[in-house]
């Protein structure tokens, strides 16, 4: 993994300042990549390119960037893994298309299959993770482009007239023409979602390039200050859409086989790697599968992490140690003491260029950084819940929405002020005193919260406002943010998904286009970079994203259980009797936190005088929910969060 950064000025100068400069940017990120360092200017153009390297493939000299190709046309920083390399070295070389090889950097491999086929035509043949920043010579076009999924970040903009381009707005801020207002419609957005969609950025002007598409601005551009517009290499919403005309009918068992093999080389190919390599195990469906996999492909015992918390609501070592003794994996686990996770807190708006506010990101950070003191590499099992229908909310969609949906409005609103009439720390120590007469599938998680939730659901008409409803934190963001309107945004942009052909699939859509690479793999990417380990998400592979999409619902979830295909194959790994648990997700007792611990951090950064002082945010409304969350009369962490994590994150500017 490596970190990449470059600008693009009308007035260049010498090439000595420019790559001086462009070094300066990729050393604010230089976590990304410490083992090797890099810049390249063409002064009569006026760009630069830079780049911070983690070796994992060919740690010679000849994996150094920034590389130009053999013939001399393209220059290129790159960040990510090109999985199949060798067998595009060996298509190359079959058509009489290689370069003399100057080493085995994937790197090398790319650039060669962009001189033979063109840019678009390679990242077709590729199986990988990826952003890059390509200068072609002979045309004068910058590409930039990011991996099917956008599980690597790359960020850009005109700042000052000058086209600023890098794996993290940190590389951006270091360049003296950046001027970094702060987009209030974005701040809105993380408000609703606790992080920034795509295409979105915290700073005007500023944008992130969307999973799968590519940028490419040519000299009339540069002339004009003018940004083309995104142009999709490769498609999600296209992969959905001609799924729900192809589904796979016939034999579960010859399905799960398929899905079996495909799981197995995708696995197989991200264990490549020069430096040691490892997993996480949370003890889940996804992460046994992918440890069970990489078992049986290895020939010796895998590493695998886990943290686990005395809390035992949000502790699932003992799970996870029971899957690694049956695997019989070299397994690593570390008990966080509070005092562990709150040492992260401070560091958290350094470690996340613009504000992020999943809670998670604390017990993301501690497990990379117990990986990263044995292995450079680690195996996750982020994917599975958007693919194979695991989160709670497709069972809502399922069960608790239809139902619902058909009660009369009176009777609705009824239930919810029910609901609603019992604090969520009450239905907590409900659910807790009667959870032995309970069946397994009703024993929840955050019951108290959960409930709440179902209120508002029963106020709502549609499917697309109930997973809106089921995703938001802040309801009505521009009564917070001052001046924030917010954005039509791509969460209920349906982009050609209503072909989709149940609201249970139509979620897993959504998930899959925003909040998975703009929650979930942002908070690993710069969780792991922070402590530079790389991480490689087998379950997001292309090919299998492509034959998850072509499985009917019922291979997905079944009754109240979800992942039906994915626990098939676990199982002929692992005994069903050790998966079977409510899911509990990677949490911490963050609500109690900020009663106790967190409490003055929090009550400087809410000061309403300061709120004001600052301008972006009404401090009224934060306060009212900030009083009720210390009273204990609700349990406000998630919108607290939000909020501390933009004011924790402006203090660091």
């Amino acid at each position: 993994m490596c970190g990449l950064s470059g600008f693009w000025a009308p007035r260049g100068g010498a090439v000595e300042p420019m790559t001086a400069l462009a070094q300066a940017m990729t050393q604010r990120i230089a976590n990304r990549g410490p083992d090797d360092a890099g810049a390249w200017a063409d002064a009569d153009c006026g760009i630069a390119l830079a780049h911070q390297r983690l070796s994992i493939l060919d740690l010679s000299a000849a994996g150094h960037q920034p590389m130009q190709s053999a013939c001399g046309r393209y220059v290129m920083v790159f960040n990510g893994e090109i999985y199949n390399h060798g067998e595009l070295r060996g298509r190359l070389k079959a058509e009489g298309n290689a370069p003399d090889w100057r080493g085995h950097a994937d790197t090398e491999t790319l650039l060669a299959g962009f001189v033979a086929w063109g840019i678009e035509p390679a990242l077709d043949a590729t199986v990988g993770m990826f952003a890059f920043a390509l200068w072609d010579h002979r045309d004068r076009i910058l590409t930039l482009a990011r991996d099917r999924m956008g599980e690597k970040p790359l960020y850009y903009g005109w700042q000052g007239g000058t086209f600023l381009f890098g794996s993290e707005l940190k590389a951006l801020r270091a360049h003296p023409c950046f001027e970094g207002h702060v987009d209030r419609s974005a701040l809105s957005l993380l408000l609703r979602y606790n992080c920034i969609p795509a295409p979105h950025s915290i700073y005007e002007g500023i944008f992130k390039l969307r999973p799968g598409h590519m940028l490419q601005i040519g000299m009339a551009h540069f002339a004009a200050h003018e940004t083309p517009a995104q142009q999709a290499w490769w498609s999600l919403s296209e992969v959905i859409r001609r799924s729900c005309t192809s589904r796979i009918l016939g034999d579960e068992q010859a399905v799960v086989d398929e899905l079996e093999q495909l799981l197995a080389r995708s696995v197989r190919d991200q264990m490549l790697s020069d430096v040691p390599l490892g997993a996480f195990l949370s003890g889940g469906v996804d992460s046994s599968t992918i440890v069970a996999l990489m078992q049986m492909a290895s020939s010796k015992p895998v590493k695998t992490f886990t943290i686990g918390f005395d809390d035992a609501g949000f502790d699932e070592a003992a799970h996870a140690k029971v899957i690694a003794r049956h695997l019989g994996t070299e397994h690593e686990e570390l008990y966080v003491r509070p005092r562990d996770a709150l040492a992260v807190v401070p560091r958290l708006p350094t470690l996340y260029c613009e504000p992020f506010a999943d809670s998670s990101q604390i017990p993301t950070f501690l497990i990379s950084q117990l990986a990263r003191q044995q292995v450079t590499v680690a195996l996750s099992g982020d994917g599975g819940d958007e693919l194979f229908g695991g989160y709670n909310r497709y069972l809502m969609a399922r069960t608790a929405w239809r139902r619902l949906n058909r009660l009369p409005p009176a009777a609705r609103r009824a239930l919810a002020g029910a609901l609603r009439g019992v604090s969520p720390p009450r239905w907590d120590g409900l659910i807790r005193l009667a959870s032995r007469c309970l069946p397994k599938r009703l024993r929840v998680a955050n019951a108290g919260e959960k409930a709440h939730k179902l209120a508002g659901v029963l106020q709502l008409t549609n499917g697309e406002a109930f997973y809106k409803q089921l995703r938001s934190h802040w309801e009505d963001p521009g009564s917070v943010v001052i001046g924030g309107d917010e954005p039509a945004d791509s969460l209920m942009d349906a982009g050609g998904l209503t072909a989709a052909d149940s609201l249970e699939q139509w979620m897993m859509a959504q998930d899959a286009q925003t909040y998975l690479p703009d929650d979930i793999l942002v908070k690993v990417d710069r969780a792991a970079m922070a402590n530079s380990l790389e991480t490689r998400v087998p379950l997001l592979d292309h090919r299998v994203v492509e034959f998850a999409w072509r499985l009917p619902l019922e291979y997905k979830i079944r009754g109240e259980e979800g992942k039906w295909a994915l626990r098939q194959v676990l199982y002929r790994y692992v005994p069903q009797a050790m998966i079977e648990r409510p899911k509990m997700g990677f949490t911490l007792p963050l609500g109690s936190w900020l009663r106790g611990p967190l409490r003055d951090w929090a009550e400087d950064l809410l000061d309403p005088a300061r709120l004001r002082r600052e301008g972006y945010l009404e401090p009224g409304p934060i306060r009212r929910i900030w009083d009720m969350h210390l009273a204990g009369k609700s349990n406000e962490q998630y919108r607290l969060w939000d909020v501390l994590m933009f004011q924790a994150w402006l203090a660091a500017q």
